[in-house]
């Protein structure tokens, strides 16, 4: 069988659950007739996850003056989706668990991560987009293709990150030259096998390339920038060694001012040790 997007996906989904507890979230939150006590069983289904989740929201990272002890007082506090986003970010941390270390470093590849969720999450709300907490998990999910290639095929991202950090080239380019698609192709089959929000199948496939995104053209031009911007800082890596090149419709799409991005990268920097700090104890 040739190797695909598609084929690396369904070798993952043999060795990795999908987020079933987040997909049923989303339906329920679809039906008008649904109750925060409805939403709290389903997660209260999984004491392991729901005893996360509340450690989660009682960190420094959120700084609730009060304990808030109980996911139906989680819910009132947060909001429904901002926890049902919670609930992806620490299922895909577990899912993704077990990539040799000689490989990429998982640390930094998080750290990455989390530094783009949370600069997503800052240019939306100067961009004045609604729901920013939508940009945070796209921030964080961006690069969820590189996960499935280093867990399926990691002799073939040995050799792609060999390229690019000894070739000068962008990991996606060395990535297409070893298997011939990259892992914006991989984050989208994913996430359509996932079922998730078409905005994060759109993300995924078009944080490099934003300009060529269909409905979701803000979304992928915000994850975008913060990609570039945390990776010239940088906060960790993903298997990079060089900053993706700017498509600057995208900067002009957002109407951004460069000096607006010293005080949000001080932000990031400051809310990123906060963030870690809870999620990684907990992987």
């Amino acid at each position: 069988m040739s190797l695909t997007a598609e084929s690396l996906v369904n070798k993952s989904l043999e060795l990795v659950s999908p987020p079933t507890t987040y997909t049923q979230l989303n339906e329920l939150m679809e039906d008008p007739d649904s109750s925060i006590d409805d939403i709290s069983a389903v997660i209260n289904t999984d004491p392991a996850l729901a005893t996360r989740l509340l450690k989660i929201v009682n960190s420094p990272f959120y700084g609730f003056p009060s304990q808030i002890n109980t996911i139906s007082r989680a819910i009132t506090i947060i909001g429904t989706r901002e926890l049902t986003n919670l609930i992806l970010a620490t299922s895909v941390l577990n899912s993704f668990r077990g990539i040799p270390t000689s490989l990429i470093n998982m640390n930094e590849f998080w750290r990455h991560s989390f530094a783009s969720a949370i600069a997503s999450k800052l240019l939306a709300e100067e961009c004045g987009q609604r729901s920013s907490e939508r940009f945070f998990i796209a921030g964080l999910l961006h690069n969820i293709g590189s996960l499935v290639i280093y867990q399926t095929v990691p002799e073939l991202a040995r050799e792609a990150i060999n390229s690019a950090e000894f070739g000068h080239e962008i990991i996606f380019e060395a990535e297409q030259r070893a298997m011939g698609f990259d892992h914006t192709h991989v984050g989208e089959a994913l996430t359509k096998a996932w079922r998730l929000p078409k905005s994060l199948q759109e993300v995924a496939r078009y944080h490099h390339s934003p300009s060529d995104a269909d409905e979701f053209l803000i979304d992928a031009a915000v994850v975008h920038i913060a990609d570039i911007l945390v990776s010239s800082v940088p906060f960790g890596h993903s298997g990079d060694s060089h900053v993706p090149p700017l498509d600057p419709a995208a900067w002009d799409l957002l109407g951004l001012n460069e000096y607006q991005i010293p005080d949000l990268l001080r932000q990031v920097a400051k809310q990123i040790q906060r963030l870690e700090s809870v999620m990684m104890t907990e992987h």
